[in-house]
């Protein structure tokens, strides 16, 4: 019971962090400021109530699967499992900086192959096909999984903590910054400015655009983070950069 209790409670903080990052934008352009932003719009018409509250639903699920997730983590801790620490004194704080990229990074790279491993035909349907659901994509998009593609997605926590030495706030913040980027991703709105997607530096961060082509076209663009494996892999859509300049185009002209 204790351990029931627990992961309820970390559920329950999972899920209304979820609703403050995807709530609150939500809030601000789908429904209070949507004809103000609509020019920013990727896709210029709103999707369905019924297809946002299935997204709900299923980023509710998804927000059970994490918090057991991270409870799996801390568990196999108590039994002498992973390199999961503490005390930041035992690392020192430069490893603890570092480790906050070192997990993303991991991330980024995990992500790419299982994501392109779940658009494998044989898989697809049992993994991937409800995330795809999602079009024309909103906030509520970021965590809309399969339940089945959930575990897969999240077994990244107790993967990279057996891994490499990690300490528990470090957890915190990369939950924080995997659902944020998340939530920017599947937005369906593009606020980077123009020529951003050939800067030298920033070309490497993937936009709004960038995920928005990959649930419109499907077969490319699975990084999630970065640009790094889509490009050196060939799976960036090869107009990619053309789009964007024409959403931004489009965007200045609609202001």
């Amino acid at each position: 019971m204790g351990w029931l209790n627990t992961w309820f409670g970390i559920s329950t903080s999972i899920f209304l962090r979820y609703l403050l990052f995807a709530g609150l934008p939500f809030l601000i352009f789908y429904v209070w400021k949507k004809k103000e932003f609509f020019h920013k719009k990727i896709i210029p018409k709103f999707p369905k109530k019924s297809k946002v509250s299935a997204e709900i639903q299923y980023s509710l699920i998804s927000c059970l699967i994490l918090a057991a997730s991270f409870l799996s983590t801390f568990f196999a801790f108590q039994n002498g499992y992973g390199q999961l620490y503490l005390k930041i004194s035992d690392r020192g704080w430069p490893y603890f900086f570092v480790s906050i990229g070192l997990i993303i990074f991991l991330h980024d790279a995990y992500f790419y192959w299982i994501h392109r491993a779940m658009h494998h035909p044989k898989l697809f349907r049992w993994f991937h096909f409800v995330h795809h659901k999602s079009v024309n994509t909103t906030p509520f998009s970021a965590f809309s999984f399969h339940p089945i593609e959930a575990i897969v997605e999240f077994a990244v926590v107790p993967l990279v903590v057996f891994l490499v030495p990690i300490h528990v706030f470090v957890l915190v913040i990369f939950g924080s910054w995997t659902m944020i980027f998340n939530v920017l991703g599947h937005c369906g709105y593009e606020f980077f400015p123009a020529g951003f997607t050939r800067h030298p530096v920033f070309r490497w961060i993937n936009s709004s655009v960038h995920h928005n082509l990959h649930h419109t076209k499907v077969g490319c663009n699975f990084g999630l983070y970065f640009n790094f494996w889509d490009t050196w892999m060939g799976t960036n859509r090869a107009d990619y950069h053309e789009i964007f300049e024409e959403i931004k185009l489009s965007q200045k002209s609609k202001k």
